[in-house]
């Protein structure tokens, strides 16, 4: 393979140590990645939320400055894909599946099983079900990939520098860039992109096959969920293969208006007003309570500190773990847009759709708990939103087309993937040949089913997250260099408009 880094082998050597241990000794693996990460999210937890709070900030911060009006791409220059292919790109990478997977299983969590604040199956719960998913999917998730994203388009697009997290750096470590430095902080990035779409290559094969199993009592075993990789595989290089400008886009078109359809029925034959009433209420709990919630941590209260980490602490984490792949990926498609319009349409925009998505599918879910139709709770994860439109209308329709959605959502976030695996390790290119994004799609996939087999998919999700300490300091470092950036470019702007600036012509004194 032609024009390949040496990031590529490096990192191709990790992950073959981390997948020979997660086959051969997943127990160990996971026992060693559990104390690491119990470790960590003990002694590092104020350190997360103080992170991504800061993240939340610099949004704020960067859509209200007149640093906002600057183009992440030359002056003048346009955006390359349309408003709604553009949305449904960043939002498929960025959450797709996500919200399909935990849509009535969060919320029916922290309402029936384990509430974060009291009692569980109260009114209390119920308000602390919605706000607490709001919270941990809303502006924060949003926030981590938007910082990411804005540095590397701004220095790729604005700048000309490769499009590599390593040479965001460049005005903080200077030519240290270039060295070990810099290809330890593109390790970690790739790293931590093939064992986090792995383990959700392998997690997504056992919801559609548990899926499978609840609608037409297919068995849940590893040669059905072997099948179901080799299939999704096939598609998501086919997709690759044809260029981001058609195989993503469309997918992600289709995404959204499956996703669209599927979540407005639901609406529409659920408790409407019941969802209707607590999306507005929940709206309001969640911008009330959000100064609290960021900082909160329990530190008398062990019962609500073990619940914290299980879930606040474990989404910050896994968030950050995932910025590298939906960083790239977002500032990949955002060349020609304003900052401003940038971060308002990957912030804000976003969220406002799962706040509704979880609205829908979590008030469907705790309602046929409260009134005992259907014991929601006491289902497995993968079975939950199943078990939910099971008691609508024409549930065999949307249940298939809930598969076909999360299908296709593997589809584009494995398609995505190994664009940016090829961008990272084809020292930044923006159209990574088709035998490096074959190369990765491969590897991706033969990951997870090595994982499935012997059973160290969890063990690797550990590992994934483990990434995220090291990596929120490269943030750190971002968006001190981006700031650096930015304020010389506005400087410089400011001098110039001075000097071109027309003077009024001088009146001569009688």
């Amino acid at each position: 393979m032609k024009n390949v880094s040496s990031v590529f082998w490096i990192v191709i050597a990790i992950t073959f140590v981390a997948v020979m241990w997660g086959a051969f000794s997943p127990d160990t693996l996971q026992n060693v990645t559990d104390q690491i990460q119990t470790y960590i999210t003990n002694d590092f937890g104020w350190y997360y939320l103080l992170v991504v709070s800061l993240l939340v900030g610099f949004c704020l911060f960067f859509i209200f400055s007149p640093i906002g009006k600057i183009t992440l791409g030359k002056p003048g220059e346009e955006p390359e894909f349309g408003l709604f292919s553009w949305f449904a790109m960043l939002f498929s990478a960025g959450m797709g599946i996500g919200l399909v997977f935990y849509g009535a299983a969060e919320p029916i969590s922290h309402y029936a099983i384990q509430s974060p604040t009291g009692e569980t199956e109260t009114a209390q719960a119920f308000r602390d079900s919605l706000r607490y998913t709001f919270f941990h999917w809303g502006l924060h998730a949003w926030a981590i990939y938007a910082i990411v994203a804005l540095c590397i388009a701004y220095f790729k697009f604005r700048k000309d520098a490769p499009g590599l997290i390593s040479a965001t750096l460049q005005p903080v470590l200077g030519n240290k860039i270039h060295g070990w430095i810099g290809k330890t902080i593109d390790c970690i990035a790739v790293f931590a992109t093939v064992v986090g779409v792995a383990t959700s290559l392998g997690l997504g094969a056992a919801q559609i096959n548990g899926g499978l199993n609840y609608l037409f009592h297919i068995p849940i075993a590893f040669s059905t969920q072997l099948i179901i990789i080799i299939i999704v595989t096939v598609l998501f290089l086919a997709s690759a293969l044809s260029g981001i400008g058609k195989g993503i886009k469309y997918l992600s078109n289709i995404n959204m208006v499956l996703a669209a359809v599927l979540m407005f029925f639901l609406l529409l034959v659920g408790p409407t007003v019941f969802i209707l009433n607590s999306f507005t209420d929940s709206i309001g709990q969640y911008l009330s309570n959000i100064v609290q919630m960021s900082f909160r941590l329990s530190p008398n209260d062990p019962e609500k500190r073990e619940w914290i980490n299980g879930w606040t602490i474990f989404y910050w984490a896994w968030w950050i773990s995932w910025a590298p792949f939906v960083g790239i990926f977002i500032a990949r498609v955002s060349r020609g847009r304003t900052i401003r319009e940038f971060l308002l349409g990957v912030l804000v925009a976003p969220s406002i759709l799962v706040f509704l998505w979880f609205s829908i599918f979590g008030v469907s879910a705790m309602d046929l708990q409260q009134k005992n139709i259907v014991d929601v709770a006491g289902l497995s994860t993968e079975t939950m939103l199943f078990g939910v439109l099971n008691e609508y209308p024409l549930a065999m329709i949307t249940s298939i087309l809930a598969l076909i959605l999360i299908a296709v959502f593997f589809i584009t976030s494995a398609d995505s993937a190994t664009f940016v695996l090829g961008m990272q390790t084809t020292y930044g290119s923006l159209n990574p040949s088709g035998s490096v994004k074959v190369s990765w799609g491969i590897i991706q996939s033969a990951v997870a089913a090595v994982l499935l087999f012997s059973g160290g998919l969890e063990a690797l999700q550990n590992t994934a997250k483990l990434a995220a300490l090291p990596f929120s300091v490269v943030i750190i470092l971002m968006i001190v260099s981006l700031y650096k950036s930015l304020n010389d470019e506005r400087r410089i702007i400011k001098q110039t408009n001075q000097v071109n600036k027309p003077r009024s012509p001088r009146v001569k004194k009688a």
